[in-house]
């Protein structure tokens, strides 16, 4: 099969990308922000709005790309590992779209997206070893890439669960330093002193994008591909993102994420931390290109 389509259901968003298999690149790509894991925290499910939105956004998404003649191979991750009702729900999606999901595992998430990194920063001439972190809505992958050997562990962190587990906004820093101990914890055993950061997913790339002078609808991957963000950018964009109001915060980010967006920063900011960097380099290729380049090579 030449053409693949390849689909992520996260937490909070959908991601799709349309790819070539020959040339190893995207032909075109699309998001949406869904909010999976909305109910998750107070119900322990997918509810049925967080389900129509998906379906609608995967409709949507066939219009954009057309997916005719192409291979789908469509994952899903820690909404859906957790949900109480995950099955029910991915057989309702089915039913609509005729897309059958794969609940995938943490591991198998971390390497696909770990892939997609490596793929990209060959293409950049970036052959260092590295740490990478994939901050998602429901879970944070954090992978060391040392001397061709992969090593990665999530954690129960997103930026859907924290914002809504946490109700005071004021706390939130705090919690979020409390909750990434673990991450702490295991990245003690490596010296991370000469290793590249990577980071990818939602709120890097959404950083990286303000630093362009972009928004949600002007977004660019190869644009972000290789932009560089300091600890100190953080700080200076989440100071200007506190001080827009709700409508400008939505053309910045998103609606739908324009409330998330604040706890990904933080968490962001709190990795940097943990792993004694001033600096991350922001690749846009993720999880949806991992599974692309796996179902290019054969599948699952």
């Amino acid at each position: 099969m030449q053409n693949v389509i390849a689909i992520d259901l996260g937490s909070n968003s959908l991601g799709v990308v349309k790819f070539d298999c020959q040339k190893k690149e995207a032909i075109n790509s699309c998001s949406f922000v869904v909010r999976t894991a909305s109910s998750l925290v107070d119900k322990g499910i997918i509810d049925n709005d967080a389900i129509k939105r998906i379906i609608d956004a995967l409709n949507e998404a066939e219009n954009k790309l057309d997916f005719s003649n192409c291979q789908i191979e469509a994952v899903t991750t820690e909404a859906m590992r957790v949900a109480t009702n995950s099955k029910e729900a991915l057989i309702k999606i089915k039913d609509a779209t005729n897309i059958d999901f794969r609940i995938i595992s943490p591991e198998q998430e971390a390497k696909l997206t770990l892939d997609a990194v490596k793929s990209r920063l060959q293409i950049m001439g970036i052959n260092k070893d590295f740490v990478a972190l994939d901050i998602g809505g429901g879970s944070t992958e954090v992978s060391f890439y040392i001397d061709g050997k992969v090593i990665t562990k999530s954690f129960k962190i997103g930026i859907v669960t924290i914002v809504s587990e946490v109700k005071d906004k004021d706390k939130l820093e705090e919690i979020i330093l409390q909750k990434t101990k673990p991450i702490s914890e295991f990245v003690k055993q490596f010296n991370t002193e000469k290793l590249e950061f990577i980071a990818t997913a939602g709120t890097p790339t959404t950083v990286a994008a303000l630093k362009h002078g972009l928004n949600y609808e002007t977004y660019d991957g190869k644009i972000i591909n290789g932009t560089k963000l300091t600890i100190d950018e953080l700080d200076y964009y989440l100071e200007k993102l506190l001080n827009m109001t709700k409508e400008q915060r939505q053309i910045a980010v998103g609606v739908g994420r324009e409330d998330l967006i604040i706890a990904g920063i933080l968490i962001f900011k709190a990795i940097y931390g943990i792993l004694n960097k001033k600096k991350a380099i922001i690749i846009d290729d993720s999880l949806r290109e991992g599974v692309a380049l796996k179902a290019c090579e054969g599948g699952f």
